[in-house]
């Protein structure tokens, strides 16, 4: 049986659908952009933004003014407070964009990287004599040759 427009039992409410809505699609079923909206960014200020107002605020002097610049501006008194505090402190330079995490190494100077290069470079010689030596040891107990004891190498160990 097709169910005609006109069929007044085709009219009568589908299941899940109210008597109210009609033909109405649901809340899900409406054509909705399927554009996702971008989250909100957190608002940036200049520098120089931040002095002009800090300074306007300075110069009210009637009550109420700083409640219409703050208004006018969209801004909260917990930010000119703020940037009234690192004005008075810092100066303009107090507003300037801060880094955040931890700080950066310091770069090495001149001077340490030549004594790097050079303690680097004094290790390999001595890792060398070491190997010579070592080896020299084990041609003298091959061959048996006794090997004259040193004071200095007994007061080395």
């Amino acid at each position: 049986m097709i169910n005609d427009a006109k069929d007044p039992a085709a009219r009568a409410p589908r299941e899940g659908r109210s008597e109210r809505s009609g033909d109405r699609p649901s809340r899900g079923e409406r054509d909705s952009d399927p554009e996702v909206v971008a989250r909100p960014t957190r608002r940036q200020f200049t520098a120089e933004y931040k002095a002009r107002i800090a300074r306007e605020a300075e110069a009210c002097t009637k009550p109420g003014e700083i409640g219409a610049l703050l208004r006018r501006e969209g801004l909260y008194s917990s930010l000119l407070c703020t940037w009234r505090r690192e004005l008075k402190k810092h100066g303009e330079q107090g507003f300037a964009k801060k880094r955040r995490g931890p700080a950066p190494a310091p770069k090495p100077s001149a001077r340490e990287i030549q004594l790097e290069r050079e303690k680097r470079k004094l290790e390999k010689k001595l890792a060398k004599a070491e190997a010579i030596i070592e080896f020299q040891k084990k041609v003298h107990e091959l061959l048996g040759i006794p090997l004259k004891s040193h004071e200095l190498d007994e007061d080395d160990s």
